[in-house]
């Protein structure tokens, strides 16, 4: 039985993949947050400048909103282990089941327990204190990623383990559970992901603000602070996702094959296919635009070394090519659009016109939700890409999904897309308006109105320029 034409494992896995966009955004934009308002705290307590105490009061409410709304997408989702999945919570529950609840134990309780005194306790509990419970809400949300993204990176290469007659993944050594053979690059590249797509957020937050009012000093910090992570970690991103692509090779040459968009076995050397359209019927890339044996100089760091094409699996042990290879690429795109907006910010400062590049400052707005759409993007790329399986190579999405009826899925997804939008929608909308507010501003250490030098320090009285606070 169908719905819609779609069969319920292929409604199972769009209300999944429709869940987790939703929620995914929440908890990248959350991390970078929480260590944001840390980063600004402690510049606070350092300096005692109002304008990092003006900044993280403007923050901490935003911060607040998306982690709620976070929260709440990541439980809902949880439910549907139980109600499209519960083979897979059968098979492999004694595994995936304790790395969720050490998530819970460690890092919400530890969120949950500072969250209010990071956002109501200053005055209470000192400045010192108020400091170890910002710390502890930035910690907690990278120790949460730590453990969700062990548990995902496990369903891709699974290790410490055994199985007895019924199928069940029985845990043998919590060590290789944990750090599995993918875990470290996937950890890596996710976390640094989440700073990337906050800092184009703050950075556009300050454009905006700065566009409207040159002379706000806390747009300006806000966008400098922005710019500088986005010059300096974009790089460090490309060189961990270029680790985990190898790490990838090694694990899942499949998915790697279906990201390359490349059927056929190079022995001489890959080429890389900038663009095409690839057909899993045909088994060929139409209209491909490539440079040859550029593939195998990017995945094996050779000119001549052999990269398998899809053909070497049979088609029920391929990923589907097409999403994989649009994904991707839509990913580093975006990752090389952040390169060059960082490196455009640096040559601004040179310039000594980085506080009135108005084009810059355009296009950093426009970018803003950029990391989101990397994101999701790469997680696209990797669930799609480890197709057919959910434990991969162990056991397939079909032998997972729960005993339900395609019409009883449908009718469930229709209702999360209604609710969320909903929902969701409401939240988003209120972070927009809350992001729309102009930072609060000070007489002490605002900028006074008046031209601005090519430099960008403002000239005159006062010793509080966007220039040096960074």
């Amino acid at each position: 039985m169908t719905f819609l034409g779609l069969t319920a494992e292929m409604l199972a896995r769009i209300q999944f993949g429709f869940t987790v966009s939703f929620h995914f955004v929440f908890p990248a934009f959350s991390i970078g947050t929480a260590c944001y308002l840390a980063t600004l705290n402690a510049l606070w307590l350092w300096k005692r400048d109002p304008a990092y105490l003006r900044l993280f009061d403007y923050w901490k409410t935003i911060f607040a909103v998306a982690f709620a709304m976070g929260v709440v997408s990541g439980i809902v989702m949880s439910y549907q282990f139980g109600t499209n999945w519960s083979v897979l919570s059968e098979k492999a529950g004694a595994i995936i089941g304790p790395l969720m609840g050490y998530e819970v134990l460690t890092a919400f309780f530890l969120e949950a327990g500072f969250l209010g005194i990071m956002l109501f306790g200053r005055k209470r509990v000192g400045d010192g204190l108020h400091m170890v419970a910002v710390c502890m809400v930035a910690l907690g949300t990278l120790i949460s990623a730590t453990w969700i993204t062990s548990a995902n990176s496990w369903l891709h290469t699974p290790a410490g383990f055994s199985r007895d007659a019924a199928g069940h993944f029985l845990p043998e050594d919590w060590w290789a559970i944990i750090f599995n053979p993918s875990f470290p690059y996937r950890v890596t590249h996710t976390v640094l992901a989440a700073l990337l797509t906050t800092s184009f957020v703050i950075g556009g937050v300050g454009a905006f603000h700065l566009l409207k009012n040159a002379n706000n000093r806390q747009a300006r910090i806000m966008f400098s602070m922005a710019m500088w992570m986005a010059a300096i970690v974009t790089p460090i991103q490309i060189f961990a996702g270029d680790q985990h692509g190898l790490n990838t090779l090694e694990h899942q040459p499949q998915k790697i094959a279906a990201i390359e968009g490349d059927y056929e076995t190079h022995e001489d050397g890959m080429p890389l296919i900038l663009f095409g359209i690839p057909d899993d019927s045909a088994e060929e890339t139409h209209a491909a635009i490539e440079i040859p044996r550029l593939g195998s100089v990017i995945l094996r760091h050779s000119w001549d070394k052999t990269i398998r094409g899809l053909k070497e699996w049979p088609r029920d042990e391929r990923p589907p090519a097409l999403p994989v290879f649009f994904t991707f690429r839509i990913m580093v795109g975006i990752g090389f659009l952040m390169l060059a907006i960082g490196l455009w910010s640096l040559y601004a400062r040179y310039r000594g016109t980085f506080y009135e590049n108005r084009l810059l400052q355009k296009v950093v707005i426009a970018a803003s939700p950029s990391g989101f759409i990397a994101v999701l993007a790469g997680w696209y790329t990797t669930e799609i890409g480890r197709q057919p399986y959910t434990v991969y190579g162990l056991l397939r999405t079909s032998d997972s999904l729960s005993p339900v009826s395609a019409p009883a899925v449908g009718a469930s997804l229709i209702a999360f897309i209604l609710v969320y939008f909903a929902v969701f929608g409401a939240g988003v909308f209120y972070l927009l308006k809350l992001m729309r507010r102009p930072p609060e501003t000070g007489d002490d250490h605002d900028l006074k109105e008046g031209p601005l030098r090519s430099s960008g320090i403002t000239p005159g009285p006062g010793e509080a320029t966007g220039e040096n606070d960074q």
